[in-house]
């Protein structure tokens, strides 16, 4: 008998009847840098170009039982950095988030962090993710909610790291744990979503992304926009769903201001996700998941048929998953680029198969491409 498997979401879905876990937000910590918080690339990669910048992104690359999936994905990112031409060559790789499982500690960072990416040769910037923000209740060792994250990516002065294990790797010296990267062809604002698991946006954090749309629109159109957060906003995957929260965090600054974003990038579902959001006066802006960096649990799309789940929200309107791949590790490679008309978005969206294992024959497969014309 033939088994037909049920049809699977493609649209944003909630998972019914979670639990309140807004108990487990963290404090945030002091600001390393001063307002706006603010870094140009310049100061970490020189060598930037003012017709086109490449970059790699990936989300929750951390792991803790099987480490082999982590150390593939910076492999092959290692080998697109070294095998490119000069100018398609990936400049720096920034995080989306759940660097170190399961709760920020900085005895996680040697095996999580520096170890799998000690021959990736670019910068590598980063937001926090709600494993990074966590704190370990049975830790000896007392710490407060993003100690460790601090100490690797938003320094004073770049330098070493002292649990990195004697890796060559040093410091980055981001301002704040919510910041924005400025670069030559686009503003990337990065946002701190929390631990609490649909995520948590401070009264202080929305009043400096509302300042920081504003300021981006002087920069337009000559800059693309870039919104980067840890926590989906759009999901259809049975671990999570989507989040309320940031969604309507989101739509409710793009409201107040007028301003929306070319593309937004999320990762915490451990997948790859891309949702088209076509608003009322017809622009789509692309929300992509990329989760699936590492961590050894990959999270599937959601059926139909699964009770567990709705799509029955006013917020879902105008919002249709386009792409997904729910069962292959894998990253994005990002290109903004100069054209006769404006510039273009391009994303690149690589796979390994869970089954890979380190060797010669280690490669990337292309599983989506998308361009955002701006």
């Amino acid at each position: 008998m033939t088994v037909i498997a049920a049809a699977k979401y493609n649209t944003p879905v909630i998972k019914k009847n979670q639990p309140d876990d807004s108990f487990n937000f963290r404090p945030l910590p002091q600001p390393t840098g001063n307002y706006p918080y603010h870094l140009a690339l310049q100061q970490v990669c020189p060598e930037i170009g003012e017709q086109q910048i490449v970059f790699h992104m990936v989300g929750d690359t951390g792991s803790i039982r099987n480490t082999n999936f982590q150390q593939l994905i910076a492999a092959v990112m290692e080998e697109q950095y070294n095998a490119n031409l000069p100018e398609e060559q990936p400049k720096f790789l920034y995080h989306l988030g759940d660097v170190v499982y399961l709760h920020g500690e900085a005895s996680g960072y040697k095996s999580q962090f520096f170890k799998p990416f000690h021959n990736y040769p670019g910068p590598i910037l980063a937001i926090a993710g709600n494993h990074d923000s966590d704190v370990n209740p049975d830790s000896l060792e007392r710490y407060d909610s993003l100690d460790a994250f601090k100490t690797v990516f938003c320094d004073t002065v770049s330098r070493h790291v002292i649990f990195s294990g004697e890796d060559a790797r040093k410091s980055m010296i981001q301002p704040n744990v919510y910041w924005t990267l400025e670069m030559p062809l686009g503003t990337i604002i990065g946002l701190h979503s929390n631990v609490p698991k649909y995520g948590v946006i401070t009264k202080e954090q929305r009043e400096w992304f509302i300042n920081e749309l504003r300021t981006t629109k002087l920069k337009r159109p000559g800059k693309a926009l870039i919104i980067c957060l840890h926590h989906a906003p759009y999901s259809a995957d049975i671990n999570h769903g989507s989040s309320i929260p940031m969604i309507e965090f989101l739509e409710g600054a793009f409201l107040e201001t007028g301003i929306r974003p070319d593309i937004v990038f999320s990762g915490h579902v451990h997948n790859y996700q891309r949702f088209a959001k076509t608003y009322a006066d017809g622009l789509a802006v692309p929300y992509i998941v990329a989760g699936a960096g590492g961590f050894d649990e990959l999270h599937a799309v959601a059926s139909k048929a699964d009770e567990r789940f709705t799509a029955n929200s006013t917020l879902f309107d105008g919002v249709k998953l386009e792409h997904y791949c729910d069962n292959k590790h894998g990253f994005l490679k990002i290109s903004i680029k100069k054209t006769e008309s404006g510039m273009d978005l391009t994303g690149e969206y690589y796979t390994l198969s869970h089954e890979t294992q380190p060797g010669p024959e280690l490669t990337a497969i292309l599983e989506d491409r998308f361009v955002v014309h701006i």
